[in-house]
């Protein structure tokens, strides 16, 4: 992506020029709890192959109206089988491992990183990655750390960051964590010097009163009023064109009046996002299409990985497979987290 890129053309055009699969590299992707996409739309349109699982199947339908590869829809386990591939990618699902809950971490047979842990120890990939909500990296930091020290054994470095979405051309305030595990050498992507905003992504959209729009009553307002005034809410709910949206969730997308994504438009009306609109600020290109019921697809957006930040940890990944030098196992080793060395001397 060039610098300027967005002078000279819309946000939707760049995402529908920019997003278009195509296959150019002979690497095998494997894409676990692949969702509807949005991960795998960014690595095909950086030249992968992908290949899908997930258990939903509006989900893999909508994967495989969309995408060149194709999604199972498979239920994945610790015992699941999985075809060969080179890297492998996904947003395993952490099931209730609070402090409330039983904090079974990875013997909970519910749980997403079993399966995830056990397809990098099949296949031995060149480079894995999974992303995550952010609060992996705070209230649930030891099943983190677990999940690391697990990895680690495997024979991978294993890098953690926190990133910004909005920082990789997302229209929006998303933060998650990147764990990245590889053999040396691995990059993650530079920050984009260009910001957009809701009104970039959003356009004539941000004006229309469609007649099947879903509009707030004079009552829902009173309600958004009391709702803000409760919470001490600094920033109004409601859509700011100048900035990055807050982040897109199922809840806020087709959800509670009080917390919902929406638009005051300039007759003073306010009303719900659409689908497509939700996928806007998800930098999904408009000729991505969900399929579903409506509340599947809301579900499916709010869920998914945001395609142009998938894209710039795809060409990451691409650069990382084209000019690494990968290390030694013992430099490896030398670089595994200070639990995981405690964890090799006690064990040697």
């Amino acid at each position: 992506m060039s610098k300027g890129q967005l002078t000279t053309e819309s946000y939707p055009e760049m995402t529908n020029r920019v997003l278009r699969p195509f296959l150019s590299r002979p690497e095998r992707v494997l894409d676990l709890f692949a969702g509807c996409g949005g991960l795998a739309l960014g690595f095909e349109a950086a030249g992968f192959q992908t290949l899908g699982f997930e258990a939903n199947p509006d989900c893999c339908a909508t994967y495989n109206a969309n995408l060149h590869g194709r999604c199972t829809e498979q239920f994945l386990t610790r015992d699941t089988l999985f075809p060969d591939a080179e890297v492998i990618i996904g947003g395993p699902p952490c099931q209730p491992f609070s402090v409330g809950g039983n904090q079974m971490g990875l013997e909970d047979a519910r749980d997403g990183f079993p399966a995830f842990i056990s397809a990098v120890e099949q296949l031995h990939p060149r480079l894995w990655m999974f992303e995550n909500v952010r609060g992996l990296l705070y209230k649930n930091r030891w099943y983190l750390d677990e999940i690391i020290q697990r990895l680690e054994r495997l024979g991978y470095v294993v890098e953690v960051k926190l990133l910004n979405a909005s920082h990789y051309l997302v229209p929006q305030n998303r933060e998650r964590i990147i764990v990245v595990g590889h053999k040396g050498g691995y990059k993650f992507p530079e920050k984009s010097s260009e910001v957009v905003t809701v009104g970039q992504a959003l356009g004539g959209f941000l004006f229309a009163e469609p007649v099947e729009g879903k509009y707030l009553t004079e009552s829902m307002d009173r309600y958004v009023a009391k709702y803000e005034k409760a919470s001490k809410c600094i920033n109004p709910r409601d859509l700011d064109p100048n900035r990055p949206s807050r982040t897109v969730t199922c809840r806020n997308l087709g959800g509670a009046t009080g917390d919902m994504q929406r638009i005051k438009l300039p007759s003073g009306r306010r009303r719900r996002l659409t689908v497509r609109e939700g996928a806007r600020l998800q930098s999904f290109p408009d000729w991505f299409e969900f399929v579903g019921p409506e509340g599947s697809q809301f579900d499916q957006v709010g869920n998914a990985v945001a395609p142009m930040f998938a894209f710039a940890l795809a060409k990451s990944i691409a650069s990382y497979l084209d000019g690494a030098q990968f290390l030694e196992n013992i430099s490896i080793q030398e670089r595994w987290s200070l639990i995981q060395g405690s964890l090799e001397l006690v064990g040697s």
